[in-house]
C-alpha cells in the first residue's frame, strides 16, 4: 500500500475472500467511544463482533484492521438503492471521534488529511464511483448518526471525494426555515429515495418517525448548519440539485 499503516488485525471478518470487483462503496464512520484506545480495543475484540478495514487516529495515523478483500463487520443492517447489508460490498473507515453520545467534536486536520489520501487511494484502486461514498447514517437511518454534521463532506467533494450540491450559499440561506407544502414535502422525500436512501422503514418504527430521522440524516450530510428534521425550502432546493448530480 502507498500509505504507511499500523497493523492491528481484528478477528471479526468473514473468512472467505471476496473479488475486488465486489467492492463498490466506501462507508465513513466515527468511532463514537470515549477514547481512542477503547475504540481500537472494541474493533479488535472477538466478543464485540464489530470491525472495520481502517481506523484513522487523532494524530492521522492509519491502523489497518481487516484486509480489503475480506468482509469487515462495520455497516450492520443497512440499505442503499438495491444494495442490502453493505458489508458485502464496501470498505469501512472509522475515524476517531467521541460522537454525539460522548461529546461530538470537529475532526482533526491530520485526520482529514489522512482521510483524503486513503480515500483517493481506495477510489483509484477499486474504481469506486463518487456516488458510492457514503456515511454510516446514510445507510442505517434509524440506527446511526455518524459521521455527523461536523464531517467535512463539502471539503471532501472539493477534493474529488463524494457528492455535494451545486447551489449558491446566499440562495440557500434565503430559503432556510421557509415552510414547504405537503406536496413539496413529498417531492423532497421522493428525491431522496431516487438518490438512494431507503424508502422502507423497519416494522414498529412508524412512518412519521422514519421520515423525520431521514430528514435529519439528509441534513447532517447536506445542510449541516441546521439539523432539526424539518423540511424547509432550503432542503427542497438541495434535494432537487442532488437529483441532477446523482442521475
Amino acid at each position: 500500500m502507498a500509505l504507511k499503516t499500523i497493523l492491528n488485525y481484528s478477528p471479526n471478518f468473514n473468512p472467505k475472500k471476496r473479488p475486488s470487483k465486489q467492492i463498490k462503496f466506501i462507508i465513513f464512520h466515527y468511532t463514537g467511544m470515549k477514547s481512542e484506545s477503547n475504540a481500537l480495543k472494541r474493533l479488535t475484540d472477538i466478543q464485540s463482533e464489530v470491525s472495520c478495514h481502517y481506523l484513522i487516529k487523532n494524530n492521522g495515523e492509519i491502523v489497518k484492521i481487516v484486509p480489503d478483500l475480506y468482509i469487515a463487520w462495520h455497516a450492520g443492517e443497512s440499505s442503499w438503492k438495491n444494495y442490502k447489508s453493505l458489508n458485502q460490498n464496501s470498505i469501512g473507515i472509522e475515524i476517531t471521534n467521541p460522537g454525539h453520545e460522548y461529546g461530538y467534536k470537529n475532526f482533526t486536520k491530520k485526520q482529514i488529511t489522512t482521510l483524503l489520501k486513503l480515500s483517493k487511494f481506495l477510489i483509484k484502486k477499486y474504481k469506486i464511483n463518487a456516488k458510492n461514498i457514503l456515511g454510516h447514517s446514510d445507510i442505517a437511518i434509524l440506527r446511526k448518526k455518524d459521521p455527523g454534521e461536523k464531517f467535512p463532506w463539502k471539503y471532501l467533494f472539493k477534493n474529488k471525494i463524494g457528492i455535494w450540491h451545486t447551489l449558491n450559499k446566499q440562495d440557500l440561506i434565503k430559503n432556510r426555515k421557509l415552510e414547504t407544502s405537503k406536496i413539496e414535502e413529498n417531492i423532497f422525500f421522493n428525491n431522496l429515495f431516487k438518490v438512494g436512501y431507503s424508502k422502507k422503514y423497519p416494522k414498529g418504527s412508524g412512518k412519521n418517525k422514519y421520515l423525520i430521522e431521514l430528514a435529519k440524516t439528509f441534513q447532517r450530510r447536506f445542510r449541516q448548519e441546521l439539523v432539526d428534521g424539518k423540511i424547509d425550502q432550503e432542503c427542497l432546493l438541495i434535494s432537487k440539485s442532488l437529483i441532477k448530480t446523482y442521475n
